[in-house]
């Protein structure tokens, strides 16, 4: 009989980690670093796939010759008007993405690739999230409070910037990080055990 699937997370994300284990599935965790930079005139759609290839591939270089293994990378980025937002730099920058995006929608692009000796598996979703038109005040304190920093665009949508939030189309798990749906169709078709876990909650 073959031996199960092992499945590695190339992700320093614990909201990953945290998304992945919903699906009930056994992995561990690469500390993974690549560079995260847009080339010119690369789309954003391009950009978020080749970086999360990119991890994939950084995953595979530290497991490479594990028996029946598989590595997942991802990444979502915000985009509006063709502009990326990553992670910010510091206060100032998260305010001033917060500002671009208040009362404005924008898409969230969010990227996954699984990686063995059987090849590849992609996905890329898109999700549309629309902010309130919130006041100055507001965004100071949200940023005062911390939540922005490590996430794209400057908000943590299962955080309090949910309360942002007046329209949502797509997929909530895919704007925090791991689209779940996707990411179980990958895991299920390269054979990996995909179930609720142990114990959950009825």
């Amino acid at each position: 009989m073959d031996p199960a699937p092992r499945l590695f997370l190339a992700s320093r994300s614990p909201r990953r980690r945290e998304l992945l284990a919903r699906l009930g599935c056994v992995f561990e965790s690469l500390d993974v670093e690549v560079p995260e930079q847009r080339h010119a005139g690369e789309t954003p759609a391009d950009y978020v796939q080749r970086v999360a290839r990119a991890k994939a591939m950084a995953g595979w270089a530290r497991v490479h010759g594990a028996q029946s293994a598989w590595v997942l990378g991802a990444d979502t980025e915000v985009v509006l008007d063709d502009r990326v937002f990553g992670k910010p730099a510091d206060a100032a920058e998260a305010l001033d993405m917060l500002q671009r995006l208040r009362g404005r929608e924008h898409e969230v692009l969010s990227a996954l690739c699984l990686l063995g000796e059987d090849g590849e598996r992609r996905a890329l979703v898109r999700s549309t999230v629309r902010f309130a038109p919130l006041d100055a005040e507001t965004l100071r304190t949200y940023v005062a409070s911390g939540e922005p920093f490590g996430k794209a665009g400057a908000y943590a949508i299962q955080g309090y910037a949910e309360s942002f939030v007046t329209h949502l189309a797509g997929s909530h798990s895919a704007v925090m990080g791991l689209p779940l749906h996707e990411t179980a169709s990958l895991l299920r078709a390269a054979g990996v055990h995909v179930a609720p876990p142990a114990g959950a909650k009825k």
